[in-house]
């Protein structure tokens, strides 16, 4: 696996290596086993305690099932996800449910995410119900705690969700998340479903909470422009696999692979000037389906610049500057 960069967080507190994701394909009344759908497939990358590790690309790419599948909501086909020095993978029933209380996730829908026949109180106090950390009163003061941590009065403890806005639901989901005092927490898409005024409040909220309580995020996403704003690397994935993998500032001024290329070309510039001039790259066709990934390399039926050996050969994900890990044939190690 090339090795994540070193951005003075030395600590890894999540590395993931190989990890897949397959769902099978059944068909006929025996249910037999035709075929599988590739949504994670080799993906490798370590995230330093402290920092945010931004996970972007298009929609059906991969990025909320790696999230899930890291957490083990989903049981990963095969891989290593070691969390603070234990393998997530060969931990049995039991021992991952204790390891939860360390890791938390943060879900795209604000709507969906919360049971809208429990209170607030009930909502966010859960966690502290079941692994019994904390009385009847201790709960209602923890939560009064984490709503103000998260910007809410307390005394919206005894409502519903329906009584909430987007916004607000989603702060009620972040301090359900906060419960535990975990190290890492998985933000999947947590900005999408917002108004764009809203999405930045959230934003701060969770820089703030960062910089508070020492949190550890990966960043799902596909607004560009806002995981530069929150993320200290970034990593691009297309059709199930990382394609690139470096700090912001380097991945913005010197994209490397097509797809980042391609991806950042469609980023709005607010100068009209700039935006008359600039070139974008438009990738035709559609994303393939990743039950039937292409031959080679996944990018090939839509790369502007593809060659025949993209079509034969998968490229390798490599180093090829310090800490700028790319996956493309005509990408070279620099010396």
């Amino acid at each position: 696996m090339a090795k994540a960069l070193n951005t003075g967080k030395n600590e890894v507190l999540l590395h993931v290596e190989g990890l897949k994701k397959y769902f099978p394909i059944k068909r006929g009344l025996l249910q037999r086993h035709v075929g599988d759908v590739k949504a994670v497939d080799d993906v490798s990358f370590d995230v330093y305690r402290g920092e945010t590790l931004g996970l972007v690309g298009e929609s059906g790419c991969g990025k909320t099932t790696t999230g899930r599948t890291i957490i083990r909501i989903y049981e990963p086909t095969a891989g290593q996800v070691v969390f603070k020095g234990q393998d997530l993978a060969k931990l049995r029933p039991n021992e991952m449910r204790e390891m939860r209380r360390s890791m938390q996730m943060i879900f795209q829908d604000p709507y969906a995410s919360l049971n809208p026949r429990m209170s607030v109180l009930k909502i966010v106090g859960e966690p502290l119900e079941v692994y019994r950390l904390a009385n009847k009163a201790e709960r209602r003061e923890r939560v009064a705690t984490l709503l103000q941590l998260v910007g809410l009065n307390p005394d919206f403890m005894t409502r519903y969700p329906h009584e909430f806005s987007g916004g607000q639901r989603q702060r009620i989901g972040l301090a359900r998340s906060l419960a535990l005092n975990p190290d890492l927490i998985i933000c999947d898409e947590p900005i999408s479903a917002l108004d764009v005024s809203i999405q930045a409040q959230v934003v701060n909220l969770l820089e703030d909470l960062q910089e508070q309580l020492g949190l550890t995020y990966i960043f799902i996403a596909h607004d560009l422009s806002m995981v530069r704003h929150i993320s200290d690397r970034v990593a691009v994935m297309y059709l199930g696999k990382i394609v690139e993998l470096t700090d912001r500032d380097t991945l913005y001024a010197n994209p490397l692979h097509p797809y980042t290329q391609a991806l950042l070309s469609a980023i709005p510039v607010p100068d009209p000037v700039i935006e008359e001039t600039r070139q974008r790259i438009i990738l035709e066709g559609d994303l393939p389906s990743p039950a039937h990934p292409p031959k080679g390399c996944n990018f090939s039926t839509r790369c502007p610049q593809v060659r025949d050996i993209c079509e034969q050969e998968e490229p390798p994900f490599i180093e090829v500057a310090p800490g700028h890990c790319c996956a493309c044939h005509f990408v070279k190690p620099t010396a």
